[in-house]
């Protein structure tokens, strides 16, 4: 079993964008005791936003997945920057608030954000395992399909 956050992410072939500054009047995380709040995170690939719409119109069901995996990536960036770099000072993924731009017929919200919720769980095994909310809106910032929020529990 591999311990080491950076070996797993290799393993699985993850490579980190660095952690993007806030598009408003926020904070990109606030650290609080020993848990790291981090805020909605947009699925930026490579600093670029792939895929825009709403999932059940312009987007399917796949792509709306890989956005909400890219979401997580950029969740993990932020994250590693509020540990200093070191991932392995992560005890635990706590809670994902996940929101997706719908149709008002489609109804599948859960199944785009396990996108993020499986790729916590392959890279942090039980720690990765967290409680969760998956939600349709109408629309989300500069029109993409997935926006991810997280609360993680750090080693001070």
């Amino acid at each position: 079993m591999i311990n080491d956050i950076n070996d797993k992410l290799e393993e699985l072939n993850i490579q980190l964008d660095e952690a993007s500054s806030p598009a408003g009047s926020y904070v990109p995380y606030v650290i609080s005791g020993n848990l790291v709040f981090i805020s909605g995170q947009l699925p930026f690939i490579n600093g670029e936003l792939t895929i825009k719409g709403k999932v059940g119109d312009t987007v399917s069901l796949e792509d709306g997945i890989k956005m909400a995996e890219a979401c997580a990536k950029a969740l993990l960036s932020q994250l590693k920057s509020a540990c200093d770099g070191n991932l392995n000072k992560v005890k635990k993924v706590v809670k994902l608030g996940g929101f997706v731009a719908s149709t008002s017929d489609f109804t599948d919200q859960p199944k785009i954000i396990n996108g993020a919720s499986d790729l916590f769980v392959k890279i942090f095994g039980e720690k990765g395992k967290h409680s969760r909310f998956a939600v349709g809106t109408a629309s989300l910032p500069l029109n993409v399909p997935v926006e991810i929020e997280g609360i993680f529990e750090i080693e001070n």
